[in-house]
């Protein structure tokens, strides 16, 4: 069963993704039609997608829940990311980008198809967790395990 704070995060992520630049909501625009509006609502992310056979289009919506120091193998995702953490702290990298770790609160993007070769929790006394919202048009795994020669550093010359 979902608390309220998970019930809020992925109606939150819904209502970003879904509605995207269509709606295009800015902070003064919800503050100027709903003064309040402010403490219950705030964007997280906003990010353009690749073009998408609208035809097709699939979202599905993953609970991602990390133990203490607990960690995905290297994988990639076949369609466009948006993660929004939860609870805790998550660590992650996308080959070719810099580590990061995104905080309770804090969602980011990726990009169809890139290696995800770092995707764990980032703490190890505390678990982490975070909805997962893949926007796909095709039928595909969310998820595909990488060989770990994928995603080595190349050597140095």
């Amino acid at each position: 069963m979902m608390n309220a704070s998970r019930i809020r995060a992925l109606a939150a992520i819904l209502l970003m993704v879904s509605w995207g630049d269509s709606m295009a909501w800015t902070q003064s625009s919800i503050d100027a039609t709903h003064p309040r509006a402010k403490d219950r609502a705030r964007v997280a992310l906003a990010h353009a997608l690749p073009k998408l056979d609208g035809a097709r289009l699939k979202a599905s919506v993953v609970e991602v829940h990390y133990g203490r120091g607990e960690s995905s193998p290297p994988h990639s995702h076949p369609c466009s990311v948006v993660g929004y953490v939860v609870e805790g702290a998550i660590r992650t990298q996308v080959k070719g980008e810099p580590e990061a770790i995104y905080k309770a609160g804090q969602a980011f993007y990726e990009a169809p198809n890139g290696i995800h070769a770092v995707s764990a929790n980032a703490s190890q006394t505390e678990p982490a967790t975070f909805i997962a919202y893949f926007v796909c048009d095709h039928d595909t795994p969310l998820s595909i395990n990488v060989p770990e020669r994928k995603f080595a550093k190349e050597p140095s010359r």
